[in-house]
């Protein structure tokens, strides 16, 4: 084991044991191996020379020697494709995917593996914790000797590579190191939602940018609307409307809603007609009302049918499933007939007629209605889910107990 503070500042000789400078940097190829590729060493004139992974012959902790002599070794512009450590990683905020939490680097953990007559240095993680910022506050004051004893006193807080996702705000740098949030897209979106607000703004829009808009959606409604909302005004309305039409019209209607009034048209304007369409109906209705606080995302049947016309409407529905508790009938001129609990429609015969397994009372609210009496009936009647219906009786959307419970936890 090895650290990039054991090599910073190493003095660095050529083939023939003449001075050529200071290792100031390395840089590694992420898209092949994390093997160094490159050593960067100034030269007393300033001048920084590339030396590449075969000119390079040893390094130690106490120098590191090329197998060419300086008139070899060249000035090679900075790749972009390469990732350097001290100017990429080094004092760099994380991601670390399995601690589900964002970290700054204090150093880089490496492996020294002779090979083929060469040094190979292999990045191994990044350091974390205390021990990592002692020795970089050591670092040249004492001997090294002295400061690995001091730190082997201390917990490592070492995150293995493959649990490290790289923050790069610049999407074309970022396609350069294929920089990748495969594994970050795999948390839970609650998760990811945290992650989200530990970063800057610039930050957050770098990994918003690469996850894909499903994955994008989940963990923006996760974190607080005013922030959704900045967040989506901060990248392009194409992709913002690309993750609104990810989200639950409810949760799409109150984010544009947060947004001034030019911005949420622009993303309305980029979404699907139908998508678009949705949320512009539930941005209608006032704030504070159930129209303002329902979601269209629910399963309907006409009221003659049977379980098994319930279950292939269940099939075919497209919105978050988990949300569906009942399925709603309607009748020939669309009211709302009746409520039948996906309970009941799972255990009941296929040719069952739904009507038999509706339940007795019928609970809906007007869209009109104030926040304050759909608190009320959820807490009286013990729901999950209360239907919304216009002046007609007419079905128009559902809230869901998770609405309430924000708009509750919002007022406290």
């Amino acid at each position: 084991m090895i650290f990039f503070t054991d090599l910073e500042h190493l003095p660095t000789f050529d083939a023939r044991g003449e001075y050529l400078g200071r290792l100031v940097d390395m840089a590694v190829d992420p898209g092949k191996s994390l093997r160094v590729a490159s050593y960067f060493v100034r030269k007393p004139s300033k001048e920084v020379l590339c030396i590449t992974h075969e000119q390079m012959q040893s390094v130690s902790v106490r120098a590191a020697q090329t197998t060419v002599p300086a008139e070899a070794i060249r000035c090679y512009p900075a790749d972009e494709g390469l990732l350097r450590i001290k100017k990429d990683v080094l004092d760099q905020q994380i991601i670390d995917v399995n601690g589900r939490k964002v970290e700054r680097v204090n150093d880089v953990d490496m492996d020294i593996v002779p090979t083929d007559g060469h040094t190979d240095l292999r990045i191994l993680g990044v350091s974390t914790g205390l021990a990592g910022a002692v020795r970089r506050l050591l670092q040249g004051v004492t001997s090294k000797h002295s400061v690995h004893l001091l730190t082997g006193l201390l917990r490592p807080d070492t995150i293995p590579w493959e649990f490290v996702n790289l923050i790069e705000a610049d999407a074309h740098r970022r396609v350069k190191l294929r920089i990748s949030y495969a594994r970050l897209a795999q948390l839970h979106p609650a998760d990811i939602a945290d992650i989200l607000e530990e970063l800057s703004r610039d930050e957050q829009k770098a990994v918003i940018e690469s996850l894909d808009d499903e994955t994008a959606a989940r963990a923006i409604s996760e974190i607080p609307t005013r922030m959704q909302a900045a967040l989506l005004e901060s990248i392009p309305a194409a992709k913002a409307a690309d993750i609104v039409e990810e989200m639950a019209p409810d949760e799409a209607a109150d984010v544009l809603h947060e947004m001034p009034p030019e911005t949420s048209a622009g993303v309305l304007a980029s979404m699907e007609k139908d998508e678009a369409k949705e949320v512009q109906g539930l941005l209608g209705f006032e704030e504070g009302t159930a129209g303002s606080m329902m979601t269209t995302e629910y399963v309907v049947v006409g009221d003659t049918g049977t379980v098994e016309s319930a279950l292939a409407a269940l099939r075919h529905f497209e919105g978050r499933i988990e949300a569906v508790h009942n399925v709603y009938l309607i009748g020939p001129d669309v009211t709302l007939t009746g409520v039948v609990p996906i309970a009941k429609v799972t255990v009941a015969e296929n040719d069952r007629a739904l009507k038999e397994l509706s339940n007795e009372s019928l609970l809906c609210v007007r869209g009109q209605a104030d926040k304050a009496e759909v608190i009320d009936l959820f807490l009286k009647y013990n729901l999950l889910v209360l239907p919304v219906v216009d002046d007609h009786q007419r079905l128009i959307g559902v809230v869901t107990a998770d609405d309430v419970l924000e708009v509750v936890l919002s007022k406290s």
